[in-house]
């Protein structure tokens, strides 16, 4: 399982590529807050198991804790709500102490807490599937298990036609999107990009499941490899949180405000 080093060095390292490219709207208080609950967010109940039986009280309670707290999604519907109020008020006075930047000159509120929150807790997780139980945690071979691995994977020809036409959708819609043109919105290029990758994605999704759980016997989806639970697995654990940072970002009139204001 990754200890501390890891889990912080991809967030702060995640936190900070976003803090560059962003222009200031996410913070260095967005990253600190979102790289704490990547690093020792679900792992309080480890820590509480350890804790518990350090003093004398015993592991069970601590591995009562531990169940519920080290877990992806109940990690953030437990204690999402009063942390999110806690890092709210410490924003303030970090602020207030002149200790921690926040480039807008205003405090994180409990929404974007919360938000920071759900995301440390999600990328947390992403290190742990991958590589913690020596391999053999219940996320990761699942995403192996969408894989084929009896035989040499037979060549469906129809896979073949679907697999290239998504794909072919996918780079030429890109493509046309984000074409020449006198008149373009970026926002608007972005959104359409995006919605593109979302539709060409569940449908590719949806012809693996198809193939690996409605169709008997199985088939091979795509060849040997495990697309299924690859791109479930990084849309929950990669994507995801990150799109939780950007939905944390501080909006853009506060930082042109700032920039604005006579030195």
């Amino acid at each position: 399982m990754p200890g501390p080093g890891p889990h912080m060095m991809y967030a702060l390292g995640s936190g900070q590529a976003l803090m560059s490219i962003s222009n200031g709207r996410f913070s260095p208080q967005h990253c600190i807050i979102y790289a704490i609950n990547a690093f020792f967010g679900p792992d309080m109940g480890s820590f509480a198991e350890w804790l518990t039986s350090t003093i004398g009280l015993g592991r069970a309670l601590g591995s009562s804790v531990e169940t519920w707290i080290h877990d992806p999604f109940f990690y953030c519907l437990i204690l999402g709500f009063p942390l999110s109020v806690l890092y709210s008020w410490a924003s303030r006075f970090l602020l207030h102490k002149s200790i921690l930047d926040s480039f807008s000159g205003v405090p994180l509120t409990r929404r974007q807490c919360f938000l920071l929150v759900s995301a440390g807790s999600l990328s947390h997780f992403f290190l742990d599937h991958l590589f913690e139980e020596n391999g053999h945690s219940s996320m990761y071979t699942w995403i192996l298990s969408t894989g084929w691995w009896r035989s040499r994977a037979p060549v469906n020809p129809d896979a073949v036609v679907v697999i290239s036409l998504l794909c072919t959708t996918l780079i030429g819609g890109f493509i046309y999107i984000n074409r020449v043109k006198p008149l373009k919105s970026l926002r608007k290029q972005s959104r359409q990009s995006l919605r593109l990758l979302m539709i060409v994605a569940t449908l590719y999704c949806l012809w693996c499941a198809s193939q690996i759980y409605l169709i008997t016997p199985r088939r091979a989806a795509v060849g040997e490899e495990a697309d299924l639970g690859v791109l479930i697995f990084l849309g929950i654990y990669f994507f995801f949180p990150h799109w939780l940072c950007i939905l944390s970002m501080n909006p853009r009139e506060f930082i042109d405000s700032v920039e604005q204001l006579p030195l």
